[in-house]
C-alpha cells in the first residue's frame, strides 16, 4: 500500500504526452515558464521522433493541482521534483526548461547528482537568462500593477486572463509564487554538470536576449551551444519551430550514440 500511495503522489508531477511505448529510447522532461503549466507542452508529442517519451512536469498550484499551494522557493521545490523524478530516470531522459523552468531543471539536475543519481543525457534552456549573471527578476516583489505590466511586455498570457478581473485574482498568485521561486534563488555553488546543453533565445527578447544567454555555458563542462530563433521571449511559431527541430536532432545525436 505505501508504494502505491508513493507512485500516486509522484505521477501527480507528471504528465505523459502520448501512449507508453516500449521502444521510447528516450525521455525529455519540460519544465513550464513561471504562471504556465504542464499543458504548454500538449503538442509536442507530434512535433519530436516516435522514439522520445515527452513528460510534462506540472507544478503545484495550476491545472490539475491547482488547489494546492506553489512554491515560493526553489530548493524545496526542486528536491520535490527530484524526489518525483528519482524513479523516472531509466530510459535515458533529457530537461528542457522554458524561462523559469530552466532554473528549475538546473537545480533538480545539480540535486540528482548529489544523490548519485543518472545524469541527464541533454539540457536545453530557453528564454531564460544565464544564472550567472545574477540579474534582477521582475514582477515577483512589485505591484500587481506593475505585475500585470510586466506580463503584457512578455506576452505569453492570454488577454481573456490579463483583462478579467476574477481570472487575475486566481493567476497572479501563481505567477508571483514562480517569480518568486527565481527572483530568490541563490548562485549555484559547486562544480557545473557535466552533460551537453544548448541554449535557445528569441531574438526580439527584451529579457533574455543572446547576449545574456550566452553564459549559460558556465552550467557544463561539456559541449555548449546557444541557437536564436525568431521571435520575443515565447517565440513566434517559426522560432518555436526551429528550436523544437534542433532538439529533435540533438535528441536523435544522444540516442545514435547510446546503442
Amino acid at each position: 500500500m505505501a508504494a502505491r500511495s508513493r507512485r500516486g503522489a509522484e505521477t501527480k508531477w507528471f504528465q505523459r504526452l502520448g501512449p507508453a511505448h516500449e521502444a521510447r529510447a528516450l525521455r525529455l522532461f519540460c519544465f513550464h515558464y513561471a504562471g504556465g503549466s504542464a499543458a504548454s507542452f500538449r503538442d509536442w508529442r507530434f512535433l519530436l521522433p516516435p522514439y522520445v517519451e515527452v513528460v510534462a512536469v506540472q507544478l503545484p498550484g495550476r491545472g490539475n493541482r491547482f488547489a494546492e499551494q506553489p512554491f515560493r522557493d526553489m530548493r524545496p521545490l526542486a528536491e520535490a521534483v527530484a524526489d518525483a523524478m528519482a524513479g523516472e530516470l531509466n530510459p535515458p531522459y533529457a530537461c528542457f526548461g522554458f524561462s523559469m523552468g530552466a532554473r528549475v531543471a538546473l537545480a533538480v539536475s545539480h540535486l540528482l547528482r548529489e544523490r548519485g543519481l543518472p545524469q541527464p543525457s541533454h539540457m536545453f534552456s530557453a528564454s531564460s537568462c544565464a544564472p550567472f549573471r545574477g540579474l534582477p527578476v521582475r514582477g515577483w516583489n512589485e505591484s500587481d500593477e506593475m505585475l500585470i505590466a510586466y506580463l503584457r511586455e512578455l506576452g505569453g498570457t492570454a488577454a481573456e486572463i490579463l483583462d478579467n478581473k476574477e481570472l487575475l485574482d486566481m493567476y497572479l498568485p501563481i505567477v508571483r509564487a514562480d517569480l518568486t521561486v527565481v527572483g530568490t534563488c541563490p548562485p549555484r555553488s559547486g562544480l557545473p554538470l557535466a552533460v551537453p546543453l544548448r541554449a535557445f533565445a528569441g531574438t526580439d527578447d527584451t529579457q533574455a536576449p543572446p547576449e545574456l544567454m550566452r553564459d549559460w555555458y558556465r552550467e557544463t563542462s561539456g559541449a555548449f551551444s546557444l541557437t536564436t530563433v525568431s521571435g520575443g521571449h515565447f517565440f513566434d511559431p517559426a522560432g518555436t519551430t526551429e528550436m523544437i527541430n534542433q532538439i529533435a536532432s540533438d535528441l536523435e545525436f544522444t540516442v545514435r550514440n547510446q546503442r
